[in-house]
């Protein structure tokens, strides 16, 4: 009995063995295979040759206007006496009835007029004119203002088409842009300047030779660096806050603009510097729409209140005295 046992129990044992033979060979070969073809002497596969990868740029980027031509054509830039009367049928009872004033603004230039990420409301020394000119047509702002983010290079079309009743967004009084819309008296002047990185080596204007330097589509700064004699390659974009991130990452040179600006952007980032001597004079205005002289003798009794009164010199002290150093309300003449 103990034999047959052993018997039995040594041929199943031998079975087992038989069994797993065949399956443990096939396995081994398999592997094998996958060893040789995967470990044979061959040059790696580049599925995606990679170029030359840089910061990405702002949409819309390119280079100098296509008619730089300067503003030569002499006008008369001063605006028309102030009125404050709303007669019945005028621009004014017509935006009082409807309820609002639709405003075109900046929302990226710090200081003068940005969206505040914190509050989301728009502020800055353009946007406390707005406030102004609503609160004397309803007796206050609040609800009253309609808020639209215009960039520099669409204010002439928006107010052709009649998409909004006002722009104060840094609008300089130029012959040109006086043929296609009208303008209020003179609120603020500023000065086209150049911002640098610190220890750039460029110092002004006359160190811009050859240098990539960033300006808004159809501003005049744009236009003043494609007629300098200095000879820098405009680079222009859409919004300012283009020019500050191109000008971080090294993209361009240099930004050049009104000083106003400027230094908005070198309050943002203690690494930038404004450096040289104003090389122009922009007055700002508040575009209106063409042929709407009611509404511009309107908005001129509004700013001869904040010129004269405390209005002005208190928003100045908020937004610019400390990056500008004191200033006063500008003088006017009307035609």
């Amino acid at each position: 009995m103990r034999r047959r046992s052993t018997a039995v129990g040594a041929g199943a044992s031998g079975r087992v063995r038989r069994r797993r033979g065949p399956k443990l060979a096939g396995l081994l070969a398999v592997v094998a295979m996958l060893v040789l073809g995967c470990g044979g002497p061959r040059a790696p596969i580049d599925p995606a040759p990679v170029g030359n990868v840089g910061e990405p740029m702002p949409a819309g980027v390119s280079g100098a206007p296509a008619d730089a031509a300067p503003d030569t054509t002499g006008c008369d830039t001063d605006s028309l006496a102030p009125s404050s009367a709303i007669p019945a049928g005028s621009t004014m009872a017509k935006i009082k009835q409807r309820g609002r004033l639709i405003a075109g603004v900046d929302a990226s230039t710090y200081l003068f007029g940005f969206l505040n990420p914190a509050s989301g409301e728009f502020e800055g020394f353009d946007i406390d004119i707005v406030k102004a000119i609503a609160t004397q047509l309803f007796g206050d702002w609040h609800n009253h203002v309609q808020w639209m983010a215009v960039p520099s290079s669409a204010r002439e079309s928006m107010l052709e088409k009649d998409q909004v009743d006002i722009v104060v967004r840094t609008y300089s009084i130029t012959c040109d842009r006086l043929q296609q819309i009208d303008f209020s008296s003179r609120y603020y002047v500023a000065g086209q300047r150049v911002l640098v990185e610190k220890g750039s080596g460029i110092h002004g204007l006359t160190d811009l030779e050859g240098k990539r330097v960033c300006a808004t589509q159809d501003s005049t700064s744009l236009q003043t660096l494609a007629e300098s004699s200095v000879r820098p390659i405009p680079v222009s974009v859409r919004n300012w806050s283009d020019c500050l991130v191109m000008l971080q990452q090294g993209q361009v040179d240099a930004v050049s603009t009104d000083d106003v600006i400027l230094a908005g952007m070198a309050r943002q980032d203690p690494n930038l510097e404004v450096v040289g001597q104003p090389f122009t004079t922009e007055n700002y205005g508040v575009g209106i729409p063409k042929g709407h002289e009611d509404m511009v003798r309107y908005v001129n009794s509004v700013l001869d209140n904040v010129r004269n009164g405390g209005a002005w010199r208190a928003s100045y002290n908020t937004w610019l005295q400390p990056e500008l150093g004191a200033d006063s309300p500008p003088t006017v003449t009307y035609q």
